[in-house]
């Protein structure tokens, strides 16, 4: 749908507001499903996010848009799955396009004041997929995915506007950026969206310091990680006392999780963490380690405290969920569904197969590589895993969810069912050619 059709479609639901939930939506970047303490984690603290799981609900089978970060963030931004979004791969910065319709274009139309801080990924500066063209009034942080690789970079964006950094860690200063926004916020006001998404813990694992972890009989990286870890829960907890501060807790929805799984054995010591927890893959894989990331969910009084759900979902679903809850109009053809009757105790909608894939776009000969796709759906509790050969695993998750045993075989009418959705459930992508190059090499250095 284009957004100036949307725009008109949705503009009469404005007249007939209903509950303005506030959201603050936090997407930690690299972070794996083990890596809170609430999800297994018995090494790194995270007290902040655990204690909001205590006051909200765990979502045990929650799903990132990719297992790579530039798709990942498209999905959630769009509600369109991996087959049908935008961006297919990491490959540069390639935008997503003028008439892609945004989680935050969705959220304005209902009033709601927006601020994204953190990593974008989705479009550079003079592009149609910046920020502050595609619905939010500001952004502060990274554009360009392959930029937010340090954390002392010469300079970070603000809106379009780059700004220096003066030697500064840009995780704390995006985190103060978005304290900023929150702290403007009114109760009774106009309802908001915060869009946290902070790059910690994503490599280069670096810091002002390790603490609490300088102690440890740990690698620097490790120790490093750690803290990224725990820094990353004290803006989390900061944000909360802010809610509590301004009495807006009940009328907010709180969502943190991570935009894809964690890297496994990265780095020396790192095995120690398992950030993973007991699922197979690692960041860049469609198996479960690769895809299924930590989720906490509160809003109190509609979600129950200390409760933890297996109802499959993920960044697809963000967007209608949001728009149900905004009382606002989600654009048409969407891949997700609403699980706002979910989080207020309800029972989960039917729905779609969840699909992702695996993409490769060889930026130096500007072509896709066909042997780098992979694909996966699930379906209730199967799991469907296409190889770059074409093989099809088959698996069932809720008896292994550490997928070691392939069902392929005992169940092949079932497996040759999925491998039939798994080439119907895309699209060809279109070439992410162009401006990626120029941009990779342009930020080769930071």
């Amino acid at each position: 749908m284009l957004r100036r059709n949307f725009l008109a479609m949705s503009a009469p639901l404005l007249a007939q507001p209903v509950e303005k939930n506030n959201f603050v939506l936090i997407v930690l970047d690299d972070c794996g499903y083990g890596d809170f303490g609430c999800f297994g984690q018995e090494l790194i603290r995270t007290p902040h996010i655990d204690a909001l799981a205590g006051q909200g609900a765990k979502f045990t089978d929650f799903y990132c848009g990719a297992p790579v970060c530039a798709p990942s963030r498209c999905v959630l931004m769009t509600g369109l799955h991996g087959g049908h979004a935008a961006i297919r791969a990491n490959a540069g910065t390639v935008p997503i396009r003028d008439e892609d319709v945004t989680l935050a274009e969705v959220l304005k139309t209902g009033g709601y004041r927006t601020g994204g801080f953190g990593k974008w990924g989705l479009g550079d500066a003079g592009t149609a997929g910046a920020p502050t063209k595609q619905g939010f009034d500001e952004f502060y942080g990274y554009l360009h995915q392959v930029h937010a690789h340090t954390y002392y970079p010469e300079f970070l964006w603000d809106n379009e506007k780059r700004v220096d950094l003066g030697g500064k860690y840009s995780a704390d200063q995006i985190a103060e950026r978005s304290f900023q926004f929150l702290e403007r916020q009114k109760k009774g006001g106009d309802p908001f969206f915060l869009y946290a998404c902070y790059t910690l813990p994503h490599a280069k694992f670096e810091g002002p310091d390790t603490h609490p972890y300088q102690d440890r009989p740990w690698p620097e990286a490790a120790r490093h990680y750690a803290a990224m870890m725990t820094r990353a829960d004290g803006y989390v907890g900061r944000l909360m006392a802010m809610l509590k501060e301004k009495g807006m807790e009940r009328d907010t929805v709180v969502i943190v999780t991570s935009d894809n799984g964690a890297h496994s054995g990265m780095e020396k010591g790192f095995e120690l963490f398992r950030s993973n927890g007991a699922l197979r893959g690692e960041k860049g894989t469609v198996y479960e380690g690769g895809l299924r990331v930590p989720c906490v969910v509160r809003w109190p009084g509609r979600v129950k405290a200390g409760s933890a759900s297996s109802a499959p979902w993920g960044f697809v679903d963000i967007l209608p969920t949001f728009a149900e809850l905004a009382g606002v109009r989600a654009p048409q053809g969407l891949d997700g569904v609403s699980m706002a009757g979910t989080l207020r105790g309800g029972a989960a909608p039917e729905r779609p197969f969840l699909y992702w894939e695996q993409n490769q776009f060889q930026v130096a000969q500007q072509k896709w590589v066909p042997a780098g796709h992979s694909r996966a759906l699930r379906d209730g509790k199967w799991k469907a895993v296409r190889k770059a050969d074409g093989a099809v695993e088959l698996y069932d998750l809720a008896a292994d969810r550490s997928e070691k045993n392939d069902l392929a075989r005992q169940q092949p009418a079932l497996a040759k069912r999925y491998a039939a959705l798994l080439e119907s459930a895309r699209s060809e992508p279109r070439s992410h050619a162009g401006t990626s190059m120029q941009f990779r090499t342009k930020w080769s250095n930071q």
